[in-house]
């Protein structure tokens, strides 16, 4: 059977081609689950002029895209224990990064191109499976092409797995495996273009687990132990899921059900027609596994639960019905698992997707990187003052639509040089100031990017003053400028139990001025509309968009009262900020 790529497969292959004409920096190319990324790679591999290698993490992957090739009538090597081959001979070869990471002294010759299949998966880490096998390559080409194909690329506890995106803007930093994404199809394209199947996703009308009190590692991983507690009080639950499932499951061809435990598992499959249902573990070995998957695809079975081992490298295109009953932090994760019901199938309209677990992820614009936090936070553009690049953050819109608030730090954009040079652009909405240099850096840094100065934690300013007999904590609600003579202003701060303190400053002193501008000129309209104030009476005119420090530090003077020795402004931390209900 010979296959013929679609126009974005097509249009992929030649951003890859002209890309790495240009550059030896190692690319990513984004496309949803049942895309076709493994003609894409088919396609790579057969206009290569010299030996390539592409990567995948499962034996059934491997297999998918060294078939793919192979009906274009071409000839590949494959190289996975799964499979039971171990071979280099040919011009393109097909791997298993477990198996080939264990044999590296195989890898003598020279490699112009790597492909790695689900690329999200490397973290950029040299000891890594990944690493080992991309440093045994680069041993024999320093200039080895590296590609990654991916449906979701990002990564718990990393982030975006690329640093630039061709579209203008950042996403990931200098320490993302991949420097840019080349090329990208959103899912939504796909779905209405007729490519995928859409996604029927139903909120469930009965009682869903509630994983919320659960604590979760940096990946955004449940422990078995404290899902198994939570499940085992919820057995009516279980029961009442599955009865609707099966009463769901009555017009549908294909059911998938993803199971947060193997006890959880066992218990599904408990309520669950015998005759029609198959469990698949870690454990279970493989001939059974092929053989459950095998009577899967042949639809000698229609419900097929699992726990985390159908996420990728799965094709069973006629699932047309996803029943999710695990938690995740990942949204990877889970646009991974219903991504196992879109690819299209006949006499197969939609794929109802219901999420027992409340998950809540959003299929077409998933949340990643900042969090969302209030739940009334929603997408608000904000232009940089520095390059004019639209970011899109989490903020909140008055009733007009305009922006009143914003939780953005630093601009997305992309500044190129005539050598094609990418940085991105160093305006900040939110910053940290270097009481060494001066330089602002972003309000997590622990160490100045400018000087290297180690920069105080706030947090230890706040306990260190609050230790202090001679001190005096505001937790800043809000400002008032009044204009005190000629361009002498006072600034009172309130606290949100009453108190206050003030600060002076003379804008007819230069320094006092550009102090004043570093800390709120900066701020205006929360970097958005930065401006410099010369006279008193432009601060008093623009009183309403000064942006007032989170915290105020006070220390005791015998000649002048409380006066201010420091303000936080931009605070990440510990400490409860003002009119916050809790911290």
């Amino acid at each position: 059977m010979t296959y013929t790529l679609r126009p974005y497969q097509i249009e992929a292959v030649e951003r890859t081609v002209l890309h790495f004409r240009k550059s030896d920096e190692p690319a990513v190319i984004v496309l949803p689950t049942g895309a076709g990324k493994s003609l894409v790679i088919a396609e790579l591999a057969r206009i290569a002029k010299q030996k390539i290698l592409v990567l995948a993490h499962v034996k059934e992957l491997v297999e998918q895209n060294s078939q793919k090739y192979k009906s274009f009538g071409l000839e590949a090597s494959i190289f996975s224990a799964g499979l039971k081959e171990k071979s280099l001979n040919h011009q393109v070869t097909f791997a298993s990064v477990q198996s080939l990471s264990r044999n590296l002294d195989k890898l003598s010759e020279h490699y112009s191109l790597l492909i790695i299949d689900e690329c999200h998966r490397v973290n950029g880490d040299k000891k890594s499976q990944y690493g080992k096998v991309i440093n045994a390559l680069k041993a024999h080409n320093p200039a080895l092409k590296v590609l990654g194909l991916t449906a979701t690329p990002y990564r718990m506890g990393m982030g975006w797995i690329y640093q630039y995106h061709y579209h203008g803007f950042v996403r990931g930093n200098n320490d993302s495996p991949f420097s840019s994404c080349i090329y990208e199809l959103p899912l939504r394209y796909m779905i209405k273009h007729n490519y995928l199947t859409p996604p029927n996703e139903v909120d469930a009308a009965i009682s869903h687990y509630d994983f919320s009190a659960l604590s979760t590692n940096a990946f955004g991983q449940y422990s078995n132990e404290d899902m198994n507690a939570l499940l085992k009080g919820n057995t009516r639950a279980t029961q009442a899921i599955l009865q609707q499932v099966i009463q769901y499951s009555d017009t549908r061809q294909g059911v998938m059900i993803f199971a947060a435990t193997v006890m959880h598992a066992q218990e599904i499959m408990s309520y669950l027609p015998r005759e029609q249902s198959a469990l698949i573990t870690g454990d279970t070995v493989n001939r059974e596994r092929d053989k459950i998957i095998q009577q899967f695809k042949a639809k000698q079975l229609k419900y097929l639960v699992n726990i985390s081992v159908l996420t990728t490298g799965f094709d069973a295109p006629h699932v047309d019905f996803i029943a999710i009953l695990r938690p995740t932090e990942s949204v990877s994760l889970y646009q991974q698992i219903v991504g196992r019901g879109l690819r299209l199938a006949d006499n197969k309209h939609d794929c109802l997707v219901i999420d027992y677990a409340g998950n809540g992820f959003n299929l077409f614009h998933p949340e990643v990187g900042d969090k969302k936090g209030d739940s009334d936070n929603e997408p608000v553009q904000v232009l940089c003052p520095g390059c004019g690049f639209a970011n899109i953050f989490w903020g909140k819109t008055d009733a007009a639509g305009k922006v009143i608030e914003h939780f953005g730090r630093r601009c997305k954009g992309v500044l190129e040089d005539d050598a094609g040079h990418k940085v991105q652009c160093d305006y900040r909405f939110r910053f940290k100031e270097c009481e060494q240099c001066g330089a602002q850096n972003d309000i997590a840094a622990r160490k100045c990017h400018e000087c290297s100065a180690v920069m105080a934690d706030p947090d230890d300013k706040l306990r260190n003053a609050l230790n202090l007999k001679d001190a005096l904590v505001l937790r800043c609600s809000g400002l008032r400028v009044t204009q005190i003579k000629n361009e002498m202003i006072k600034i009172t701060y309130f606290d949100e139990d009453g108190a206050s303190c003030d600060e002076v400053y003379n804008l007819a002193n230069s320094a006092a001025q550009y102090i004043f501008n570093q800390q709120f000129g900066k701020r205006v309209g929360q970097g958005q509309a930065p401006q410099y104030f010369k006279t008193a009476t432009q601060v008093l005119s623009a009183e309403l968009d000064l942006v007032a420090p989170d915290f105020v530090i006070a220390r005791k003077s015998k000649k002048y009262g409380w006066k201010v020795a420091d303000k936080l402004f931009d605070y990440k931390g510990s400490f409860r900020k003002a009119n916050q209900l809790y911290r």
